[in-house]
């Protein structure tokens, strides 16, 4: 049982993690060289495409073995087929999957097809226009797996089904792939929920179903857990879920730790995610997880220490950061912020305000050292005291405008940027007015 335990550590959905990914190469400064350099020639860049379309592989397409534990144990994808096509209950069709925040990938689907989603044509509530989907490899982030029958054997998750969304070209929740982009619509409690056997998860906590989804549904569109199975900490001292929002996963290269609390770099969270959140099949090692007092549930069932004969995740690690560190950060769309006040809030934002001390450009966040105490910043410690760091990033700022739903900070504590400046108005005694105010909103809707 506790090699089945340790797998378990949420849906990923994740996120917070894989929450670790990043946005744009690093900038090197340049370094004169003599004209006779000992250096080995730059390869061509064709190897260089090659490892970064590897990375979108893996990123998209990758489960890295955790159909073992989405379809093997929690059978998910018996409650996809549903007992009309030899699963269990009613069956997910597309509108039921839409509504949890799952998308579609219009790339993946045929013109005609597109053509008839557009007239209405596509049956969207049954469950067979869901393994037809499937079977094109047309729902984002999530894979499935068929038999010489062509039912649903198993299914498995990505890293792509929290961190990315559509465009909604063709509908809502139908189109363009946008990679990187937290998906704020997903609702992970409510997928999870939908498994036939929850019994992993009950072992784990030591508590009874109900009580399993009672904490599922409270963590809404857009959020997950990443410590509730490190730690059994369902909820706040004031009674709000303890589930994160899904960040984005471009703006981070050049950028130190990540994650809303800095456990780790893009790869120490790779690995982290596709191990015990994905549940995957690899290694991993963080001997922090062994505090007991901390993180009793992790301590107990060995998750600082996993070890597979057959790791699915070390070796493309490697190919999945080059692709995360190429996601290009998204412009704000035109008109969709005020460019004079932006000017005057940029001036606030060097100046007055001294936003720039902490969230420097170009990256927007700290370079070195990117943590702070949650004194320093006038919050409460509970999410900072669930990681080993006690404290939080300096979370970078560039494409706010993409992941505004749901609120901002790492709970969506501020429901608007105008909530969030206030709050840094009041903690450091900025003494901004109402117009400085608002022009530094204008101007983090502009990055």
């Amino acid at each position: 049982m506790k090699q089945k335990l340790w797998r378990f550590i949420r849906v990923t959905t994740a996120a917070a993690g894989l929450i670790a990914l990043g946005a744009v190469l690093f900038g090197m400064s340049a370094v004169a060289r003599p004209r006779h350099s000992a250096r080995p020639k730059p390869k061509p860049l064709s190897t260089n495409a090659k490892l970064y379309a590897k990375g979108r592989s893996v990123f998209r397409f990758d489960t890295f073995g955790d159909q073992a534990f989405w379809g093997g144990q929690l059978q998910l994808h018996k409650a996809i087929e549903g007992s009309g096509l030899g699963g269990v209950g009613t069956g997910v069709s597309p509108k039921t999957a839409l509504a949890v925040g799952l998308k579609v990938d219009a790339s993946a689907l045929p013109a005609s097809l597109i053509t008839a989603l557009k007239h209405g044509k596509v049956n969207l509530n049954s469950p067979k226009t869901t393994l037809a989907l499937l079977k094109l490899n047309a729902v984002v982030g999530v894979k499935g797996f068929f038999n010489k029958e062509g039912t649903l054997s198993s299914v498995g998750l990505t890293c792509a089904v929290c961190h990315s969304t559509v465009n909604n070209s063709v509908a809502p929740g139908i189109g363009q792939r946008l990679d990187g982009w937290a998906n704020r619509d997903l609702n992970v409690g409510a997928v999870v929920s939908l498994a036939p056997n929850l019994k992993p998860v009950t072992d784990l906590l030591g508590v009874d179903a109900p009580t399993v989804k009672k904490v599922l549904a409270s963590w809404g569109p857009g959020k997950f857990d990443a410590e509730l199975f490190l730690d059994g900490k369902a909820f706040q001292p004031d009674g709000r879920s303890g589930a994160a929002l899904i960040p984005p996963a471009f703006g981070l290269a050049g950028v130190n730790l990540h994650t809303w609390t800095g456990w780790g770099s893009i790869t120490y969270w790779n690995a982290f995610v596709a191990n015990l959140e994905m549940h995957g099949i690899g290694n991993f090692l963080d001997a922090r997880l062994d505090n007991a007092q901390q993180f009793p549930v992790a301590a107990k069932n060995g998750f600082g220490h996993v070890h597979h004969s057959k790791d699915l995740i070390t070796p493309v690690l490697g190919a999945l950061e080059y692709y995360q560190l190429g996601l290009p950060v998204p412009k704000p769309p035109k008109r969709s912020f005020n460019a004079a006040a932006a000017k005057r809030g940029k001036a606030l934002f060097d100046g007055k305000a001294t936003c720039s001390t902490c969230h420097v450009p170009p990256t927007f966040s700290s370079a070195g050292e990117n943590l702070v105490t949650p004194q320093q910043v006038c919050e409460d410690s509970f999410e900072a005291d669930r990681s080993p760091t006690h404290e939080y990033r300096i979370a970078p700022l560039r494409g706010l405008f993409t992941h505004g739903k749901g609120g901002y900070y790492h709970d969506g504590r501020f429901p608007t940027l105008q909530a969030v400046v206030q709050h840094y108005n009041s903690c450091f005694n900025l003494h901004l007015t109402a117009g400085q105010r608002g022009d530094l909103v204008q101007y983090l809707k502009s990055l």
